[in-house]
């Protein structure tokens, strides 16, 4: 349907521009960071350039000599770690990298063996060579991206639980209401309808075709009234009370085999032949479900074709398969058809899946889902359920 492409095609949407905006995080961090990355280098040439000139100050005149200057530019790295090494590889001094490990030389002279192992390559003054490595602002910025993508992917993740609750919350609201408001319209009605029939039934007792038709629209009154039940049931916790499956099916297929057309085949196990499995079901429930499904997979073969039920049990759980030989599910599709609103009919509200899915999964703790399907050949429906004890 439309509103599954649509939703489908927003969430497209959102992903392209939550990659764009990370990208353009990610490159102008990329670009603060190799500008700043620059900028140390020039203060660490600088700091090299103060530490030179002072290293040549003649020391008999030193009277005459300024070097606050150079002494400021020494004095103003304070951030920038830097470590310098005399021509025989001895630490003359260092700066920044704490007050404690300023001054432990086996700490920096490891620190100098590990950058040039890595293929650092040393600023070098007359008679030194100078070591320095990137800020701790500079290394927060570089995994700053990093940070913030996590960041961003723990808001949308949060934001997405959030939503989704909040939204099947409110579906959940919408679904008892409208169930059990349909429950109640259909009550007045049935009623009525009751009423004229027993109406019927004493002032026309001796017309025998008129009696028929009574008996008939009987039947088809408390099918309504079942009908009204189940609605009347979602929403509320069911009463489950242990039956035997094939005997279920039995009843489901008995039902649906009437109404449907003549060339369309049912092969489902007959309870007399098999050993009973039990199972926690309401049964007003489960039929609801078992006739969506043969509904659904008549509407799929078109008047002709084959509708097949299989049992099989481990030591916990029951599970039923549905086939038909009809039109078949795109494999993209197994879990949409369970959404409220998607149907393939051009009548329908296709609530008939998502009503079943609610029922098996919510109220008799099973599963129900799309085993397998080929397009043009059948689709099998697998109904899980828990033994019971």
């Amino acid at each position: 349907m439309d509103i599954y492409r649509q939703r489908s095609n927003w969430k497209l949407y959102l992903a392209i521009a939550g990659v764009l905006i990370i990208s353009v995080s990610m490159f102008n961090t990329n670009y603060l960071y190799q500008r700043l990355s620059e900028e140390e280098a020039r203060k660490v040439k600088h700091y090299e350039m103060a530490q030179e000139l002072i290293n040549d100050i003649d020391e008999n005149n030193i009277d005459n000599c300024d070097y606050t200057l150079h002494t400021k530019i020494i004095e103003s790295n304070t951030s920038i770690p830097v470590i310098l090494v005399d021509e025989r590889g001895e630490v003359i001094a260092s700066a920044n990298f704490g007050s404690d490990l300023d001054t432990n030389y086996v700490y920096l002279k490891q620190v100098v063996a590990d950058m040039e192992a890595e293929g650092f390559e040393p600023i070098e003054g007359y008679a030194y060579k100078i070591y320095y490595k990137e800020s701790k602002i500079l290394t927060q910025l570089r995994f700053f991206p990093l940070i913030q993508l996590l960041l961003i992917a723990a808001f949308v993740f949060l934001g997405y639980l959030g939503f989704n609750y909040s939204r099947k919350a409110e579906q959940n609201r919408v679904w008892v209401g409208m169930a059990k408001e349909t429950a109640h319209q259909l009550g007045t009605p049935i009623s009525a309808i009751v009423a004229w029939l027993e109406h019927l039934r004493e002032i026309r007792g001796g017309d025998p075709e008129l009696q028929e038709v009574v008996v008939e629209l009987s039947n088809d009154i408390n099918r309504l009234e079942l009908i009204a039940d189940r609605f009347s049931k979602i929403g509320s916790a069911p009463h489950l009370e242990v039956s035997n499956i094939f005997a279920e099916l039995h009843k489901c297929r008995t039902y649906m085999e009437r109404r449907a057309p003549r060339k369309v085949s049912f092969v489902f196990p007959d309870p007399r032949d098999t050993p009973p499995l039990l199972v926690a079901i309401n049964q007003h429930l489960f039929e609801w479900v078992i006739e969506n499904l043969l509904r659904n997979a008549l509407d799929a073969m078109e008047g002709k074709g084959e509708i097949q039920a299989t049992v099989d049990a481990d030591a916990a759980f029951v599970y039923i398969d549905l086939s038909d030989t009809g039109k078949g599910i795109p494999g993209n599709k197994f879990k949409t058809v369970f959404q409220p609103g998607y149907t393939t009919k051009k009548r329908g509200w296709g609530l008939g899946l998502s009503l079943a899915k609610r029922i098996v999964e919510q109220y008799h703790n099973g599963k129900i889902f799309v085993k397998k399907s080929v397009e043009g050949k059948g689709t099998t429906f697998t109904i899980k359920l828990p033994r019971a004890k």
